[in-house]
């Protein structure tokens, strides 16, 4: 195979030039009049691009990627886009379309590889980053089944749900954060600044303190005097612990005591199965093989447990098991989830029940993060009035007792 610069006229009369990867010249011609251009030209080309900063060679930048975001929209805009005009001119109305210059080099990237006459699934490989595994391998099913805007439309759907689920995550979280954020920081100010001011007025008393004054006395010495120390400590076990992650034997332990917990464990659970579900359920219906997909996905997974579970699943599944049987058999998804894939498979519905477990998970996840909030806000209230509650008591006792002692 070899590079061609062509000069060509597409159906609108506009002037295109690119580049096109072919076994000889007449090859080029062919694909260029598969792709509606009329050739004015075409000759042998190094395939180097004219400009390297637009990346059409088809070598990244160091570090740039599209996020979940920026990937849910360009995926929306070309499953659009692509009902309607041809990929080629779809790719090019959304570089135009782009504000952002980082996602406007990727997309310019991967429009320069289709226009060079390479698959798009090919030509989002020059961005990894950007494009994961299962994206393409999905693109690229949909392209040799001849369906790529069904896929491309299934796939919008697809990262839009999880986009919607990571911020219903992310909602439910930020305030129950922000709000145990400022109880520590009003405890630890009242500790270092309010109760030394506050107790050294009851030295000269020549009383002896109650025990809750003394206590709160020495705990406030300590931090107002070795913060710094207690910082470090706090580092260092961070440090420790995050060097203790990176054993694989202790790692597993540890997420598999996470998915243990009662409360924390079902939520971690539940998200995966229904992120599994809802991407199994899309590959199903794409035509793609489960198998590929499942092990494209088990290399997503951040929780060492659930991936390990998920590789057994694909090895239950390439030595002739059932996906039900192997979900059953790894004991950490839910009951419901191997339940309606037994049944889809059974009734050769597998993708819509898929679907309709992770419509049912998702739910069960809204209705728990619901319910744990309300829960979770008045417990952090009710723990910080009851800390503040302990410093005011320890400091009202001894006035309480000089007001005694005064009195006799």
């Amino acid at each position: 195979m070899a590079d061609f610069d062509y000069l060509a006229i597409d159906t609108r009369g506009r002037e295109m030039r690119g580049h096109v990867v072919a076994e000889d010249a007449a090859d080029a011609r062919a694909k260029l009049d598969a792709r509606r251009l009329y050739v004015v030209r075409v000759e042998p080309g190094s395939g180097a691009p004219a400009k390297p900063k637009s990346l059409v060679s088809g070598i990244s930048l160091r570090g740039r990627r599209m996020g979940g975001k920026q990937l849910t929209l360009f995926t929306r805009q070309l499953a659009t886009l692509n009902r309607v005009s041809p990929l080629e001119e779809s790719l090019r109305t959304i570089v135009r379309q782009t504000e952002q210059e980082q996602v406007r080099e990727i997309v310019s990237s991967v429009h320069a590889g289709v226009t060079e006459g390479r698959r798009l699934a090919e030509a989002m490989g020059r961005e990894p980053k950007s494009f994961p595994p299962l994206y393409r391998a999905m693109v690229s099913a949909g392209e040799s089944s001849g369906s790529l805007p069904v896929i491309l439309e299934r796939l919008s759907i697809l990262l839009e749900r999880q986009a919607e689920i990571r911020g219903k995550l992310m909602t439910a979280m930020a305030y129950p954060a922000v709000l145990a954020v400022v109880a520590l920081g009003v405890v630890t100010s009242l500790m270092i600044f309010v109760v030394p001011q506050v107790v050294e007025q009851f030295d000269t008393v020549g009383q002896e303190l109650p025990l809750l004054t003394r206590l709160v006395m020495g705990l406030s010495a300590l931090m107002a005097g070795y913060w710094w120390l207690m910082l470090a400590v706090l580092a260092g076990l961070a440090l420790l612990f995050w060097r203790a992650m990176k054993e694989p034997a202790i790692r597993l332990s540890f997420d598999s005591w996470l998915l243990r917990i009662p409360l924390l464990g079902r939520l971690i659970r539940d998200l995966h199965a229904a992120r599994m579900a809802r991407t199994l359920s899309t590959m199903v219906a794409s035509r793609l093989p489960l198998l590929e997909g499942l092990a494209l996905t088990a290399g997503t997974i951040h929780n060492r447990r659930l991936r390990l579970a998920s590789d057994e699943i694909v090895e239950a599944i390439r030595g002739g098991g059932s996906l039900s049987a192997a979900m059953r058999r790894a004991g950490v998804f839910p009951p419901l989830l191997t339940y309606l894939a037994a049944s889809g498979e059974s009734a050769g519905r597998l993708d819509e029940m898929l679907e309709r477990a992770a419509d049912y998970l998702e739910r069960e996840f809204d209705r728990f993060t619901a319910t744990a909030l309300s829960l979770l806000e008045p417990a952090i209230i009710v723990v910080m009035g009851g800390i503040v509650a302990t410093i005011v008591l320890s400091i009202l006792l001894p006035i309480l007792q000089l007001n005694t002692l005064a009195g006799q």
